[in-house]
């Protein structure tokens, strides 16, 4: 909420952003929420994707819906939903690639079941962020159309030749000019450390380690955990030990803009990050909307 307040809160007499208090969504009622047209929500992906399930499992804990924590906010979207006095319009949500596979489509399967009963016309389909940023980062996307208004109208995902066209953004876009601190230049221990668990995982025949990157390279897919040890993607230095990106590297490797401010320490902001969607792939999908004259750039009813 320190973030969203900085960025998008409402200015004060002063001209300063006003802070908005944290909310939990078991707490919001229906009627505290204005009418609106376009619910938008990402909820919690851990559970679901590939690498939440293996710790899950491995610590001994349920996932996907199971999951006490994060797996079941999506029944509070539908909660939501069902609680309105007027559904929704259109829904978009956004999720991990493996959602569609989880528990051998199980999860998927009582995702679409319980969209269609509330009305919604679905499309879905799985976007990778790299013709906008220079990172391979999957995701399931969900478009769903109350057939109230609609019909049995379905959003159509804009074609390939849509998308931006090669020669696609390279790490060079988004790095800092070097020198970088040195406090992301990662310790000789923690160093040494990755080394040798990479060295373990391959002699077991699995590729858990770390990955290097320079700036003529596109990253592998940021994660909430980068803030641990930055192993999903290390940038080559001319020092011993390679460095972690910076928070504002993160922020332009998820597509904000640098007038976006982080006002948050490096853990929360690398947390946050990684649990973003990619800025530039939603305004893509949000333009379709558009052009098919679903929605209106105002917000009024086409």
């Amino acid at each position: 909420m320190q973030t969203y307040s900085a960025n998008y809160g409402k200015v004060g007499p002063d001209g300063k952003r006003i802070a908005e208090p944290p909310r939990d969504i078991y707490d919001v009622k229906v009627g505290d929420i204005p009418a609106y047209d376009l619910l938008a929500a990402g909820f919690p992906c851990q559970p679901f994707s590939i690498a939440g399930v293996s710790k899950n499992l491995s610590l001994g804990r349920e996932h996907g819906f199971e999951h006490a924590k994060s797996g079941n906010l999506f029944f509070q979207i539908t909660r939501l939903i069902e609680e309105a006095k007027t559904p929704p319009r259109v829904l978009f949500l956004e999720n991990v690639k493996h959602l569609v596979r989880h528990d051998g489509g199980n999860t998927f399967r009582v995702i679409k079941e319980s969209l269609t009963d509330l009305g919604y016309n679905l499309s879905t389909t799985v976007i990778d962020a790299s013709p906008w940023v220079p990172q391979k980062r999957e995701r399931t996307f969900i478009v769903g159309l109350h057939s109230d208004v609609y019909g049995e109208r379905t959003f159509e995902f804009p074609p390939d030749e849509d998308y931006p066209s090669k020669p696609w953004p390279m790490l060079a876009s988004v790095l800092e000019p070097e020198p970088v601190d040195d406090r992301y230049t990662l310790s000789e221990h923690l160093w040494e450390y990755l080394q040798g668990y990479a060295r373990k995982h391959q002699a077991a025949g699995n590729g858990f380690g770390f990955s290097k990157f320079g700036p003529e390279d596109r990253a592998r897919t940021l994660s909430a955990r980068y803030y641990k040890d930055g192993s999903e993607i290390l940038i080559q230095t001319d020092k011993a030990q390679p460095r972690r990106l910076t928070p504002r590297e993160c922020a332009r490797l998820m597509g904000y803009p640098d007038d976006f401010d982080i006002p948050v320490s490096d853990t929360q902001a690398y947390k946050q990050f990684g649990n973003s969607v990619v800025v530039p792939v939603i305004k893509f999908l949000a333009e379709a909307l558009v052009k098919q004259d679903i929605l209106t750039p105002t917000g009024a009813h086409p």
